[in-house]
């Protein structure tokens, strides 16, 4: 007790957070220690106990500490360990307040699935493990909007099923992967699980950034894990210039020469940038995913991986002898959502909609004084002084971010991710706060 009070120099509930929570970065407090209760800190500082309760709210919000009832507050312990290690960096909860951590779509603008379910089977017809994947309306429409021509195209549940599976099948223990920095913390986890040595390459407005691409390339990669549109975190999406002249530099280079890219096109059908793909100079080594889980909503976990057809055979091959195929039923509902005018016009809207919270909070941010890029898709890479400062200070005034660490492979600079897509109301306050956090 006596080393939480000396710590505490401003006896407010914010100044309180904030002190516990520097306890905490610098270990004096260690994950599974049991804090003073409200009422003894509040005696202790000589303050009311709702100043103390304000105070462990927000820490409890920022993932710093967990509430066991009767048994006292504590220091937040490794969380879930089903979760790969990354994802744990992003586990918590805000409740009662507006959380921008998720990275997930705005539910009320995914298109409605009442019509569709109502046209699908009412049995699940099907009864041969050995019929092809995917049904043959939802394979040609998907040939037909996909950015390139493609041999092969397949249905997965999602991207990063996609992705996994890519890397199951052709990937080797040490393999070396071009990945861009940040980047989404499945990857870092799924190349750790492999044993797969990975390249950083930073970002910049444009795209992977030109001189730290062509030092990747001289690393003799065997892969290449991209995302070309609204990259998750930044929402950086690689101009069609950049893209050319990246995958002209991959087509010249002799010490990647069979390597392997990995397109994920996690946002396709709510990006408002132009589809870009390695395949248009380099469709024999090009693996291009594209997921409907932003736009159609991740629960349907639809996706799908197109290619050169050898390496999209071996992915389907090899899926064949675990889950088999994506739910046909399934695919029929979202057969049903890219073709019916209604349920078009909604991802239509949303992709308006969420482009237009990105540019209003893009010019709010600027006002004051925080300059950068708009960013395409959901979600806006925030640079701030001191992450863990940023965190508590806004989950003190009521919203959650995500933690920049687990997206970063080296020194990116400290940033907090916000989910802009998930603002529906008044955005001045909002951003007021985000401004205030990047000074904190």
């Amino acid at each position: 007790m006596r080393d939480i009070r000396s710590a505490i120099q401003e006896p407010t509930p914010h100044g309180i957070a904030g002190a516990i929570s520097r306890l905490i970065t610098s270990g004096e407090l260690a994950p599974g220690d049991r804090l003073p209760t409200v009422r003894e800190l509040a005696s202790a500082l000589g303050v009311s106990p709702a100043t103390v309760s304000h105070a462990w709210r927000t820490l409890a919000s920022a993932g710093l500490i967990v509430s066991r009832g009767r048994s006292g507050s504590f220091v937040r312990s490794v969380p879930r360990e089903w979760l790969p290690r990354r994802y744990r960096g992003l586990e918590g909860a805000l409740e009662g307040a507006l959380d921008l951590s998720r990275g997930s779509p705005d539910p009320a603008l995914l298109p409605d699935l009442a019509a569709a379910f109502a046209r699908a089977s009412r049995r699940a017809e099907v009864v041969s493990y050995q019929a092809k994947p995917d049904i043959p309306e939802l394979h040609d429409l998907l040939r037909e909007t996909w950015p390139s021509a493609v041999e092969s195209i397949t249905v997965t549940n999602g991207a990063l099923d996609a992705i996994d599976r890519v890397l199951a099948a052709l990937a080797r223990y040490g393999d070396r992967v071009v990945v861009e920095s940040p980047t989404f913390p499945p990857f870092i986890d799924l190349m750790d699980s492999y044993g797969l040595e990975p390249i950083r390459v930073p970002l910049d407005e444009h795209g992977p950034r030109v001189d730290a691409f062509a030092a990747a390339l001289a690393q003799a990669p065997s892969f290449l894990l991209l995302q070309p549109r609204a990259q998750n975190p930044t929402g950086v999406s690689t101009t069609p210039a950049r893209l050319a002249e990246l995958a002209g530099m991959l087509a010249r280079s002799r010490s990647a020469a069979d390597a392997i890219v990995i397109e994920d096109d996690h946002s396709a059908e709510i990006s408002v940038a132009p589809a870009v793909t390695f395949a248009t100079v380099l469709p024999e080594r090009t693996l291009h995913v594209r997921s409907l889980s932003k736009s159609h909503g991740p629960d349907l976990r639809v996706g799908a991986l197109g290619g050169p057809r050898p390496l999209v055979d071996r992915v389907v091959a090899r899926r064949l002898l675990g889950p088999g195929w994506t739910s046909r039923m399934i695919q029929v509902i979202v057969y049903e959502l890219m073709t019916e005018p209604q349920p078009v016009a909604e991802v239509a809207l949303a992709r308006e909609t969420y482009a237009a919270r990105q540019r209003t909070m893009s010019a709010a941010l600027a006002v004051r004084g925080v300059r950068m890029p708009t960013a395409d898709g959901i979600n806006l890479w925030l640079p701030v002084a001191d992450e863990r400062s940023a965190a508590v200070q806004l989950a003190a005034t009521g919203i959650r971010v995500a933690p920049g660490a687990p997206f970063q492979l080296g020194d990116d600079g400290p940033h907090v991710r916000v989910t802009v897509g998930a603002i529906s109301g008044e955005l001045d306050p909002i951003a007021d706060a985000l401004a205030a956090a990047t000074r904190a």
